[in-house]
């Protein structure tokens, strides 16, 4: 089985590596500018050394994952000298393998493995079932579809041009919802909620959301007063935040302008009470 190291030790790679030594796959080393982090991560890794010096973290391993942060990786893959026959990856979800042209000029095979999770710091966390898009060429391509398919995973090929389109969606499904999900717990705060409150009631409403997306997908999945044509409810909302929250005013407006052609698709509304909808919500 190929050898495997790791350039940098955060939660993609902590992930990661001991995933993948537990489908046999052996991590030989890894590295970090602090040796204390990557003696933390090599403890959970027979066999595994630790290094605060990526060249040798490199010297060891076939197969490397640089798993810094992304501003990071082309620095990383300029100063490390690689060898011909040896395979770099990133796990960028934004950036192509542009980024990775010095180890290409050395003869390396290069490519990137991106995990579309969240990722907390614990090992091997929500990794079944998850998609990995994944940029290279062959015979690296068909390494790096193994590995997917022993972690239990999916997986697409994206060409370099779709990287950030791709990144932008995982952005407004991950981040994003957090974001959102930090506004309702505000409003809650509004009238006399704390926020460990709120979330623990907010929480299963979003969970139940989740599982309406899964189970019965997009349109249908969409409830509310939006996929219903309740205008009178979209008028309280907004003289409720106007009160209360005036800031969100021009959020709650843009979220409702996109949701109408959800609702439309469900077939739940019909195109008169579509346009009162818009028209309520494009009043400035």
């Amino acid at each position: 089985m190929i050898k495997i190291g790791f350039i940098g030790v955060g939660v993609v790679a902590t992930a990661l590596a001991t995933a993948l030594d537990s489908k046999s796959y052996p991590v030989v080393a890894v590295s970090s500018r602090s040796q204390k982090s990557a003696d933390k991560l090599a403890r959970f890794i027979d066999g595994c050394q630790a290094y605060n010096n990526n060249q040798q973290a490199a010297d060891a391993a076939e197969l490397v994952f640089i798993t810094t942060p992304d501003d990071a990786i082309a620095s990383v893959a300029a100063d490390v000298k690689w060898r011909p026959g040896q395979s770099v990856v990133h796990c960028s979800g934004v950036d192509s393998t542009d980024i990775l042209a010095p180890a290409g000029e050395a003869g390396a095979a290069v490519g990137a493995f991106h995990p579309l999770q969240t990722f907390t710091g614990l090992r091997q966390e929500n990794l079944p079932g998850i998609t990995y898009a994944i940029e290279a060429n062959e015979p690296l391509l068909t390494i790096l579809r193994g590995m997917t398919a022993s972690l239990g995973g999916l997986w697409i090929e994206l060409k370099a041009e779709d990287k950030v389109l791709y990144h932008t969606a995982a952005v407004f499904t991950c981040n994003y919802l957090v974001t959102l999900f930090k506004l309702a717990t505000d409003l809650w705060d509004g009238f006399g909620i704390p926020p460990q409150q709120a979330t623990q009631a907010l929480l299963p409403l979003l969970q139940g959301t989740i599982n309406n997306i899964d189970s019965t997908g997009i349109p249908q999945c969409l409830t509310g007063p939006i996929a219903r044509g309740d205008s009178g409810t979209i008028k309280k909302h907004l003289n409720a935040l106007q009160k209360a929250s005036p800031e969100l005013i021009a959020t709650y407006r843009e979220l409702g302008l996109k949701t109408i052609p959800i609702a439309l698709a469900k077939g739940k509304i019909n195109d008169n009470q579509a346009g009162e909808l818009e028209a309520i919500l494009s009043r400035p």
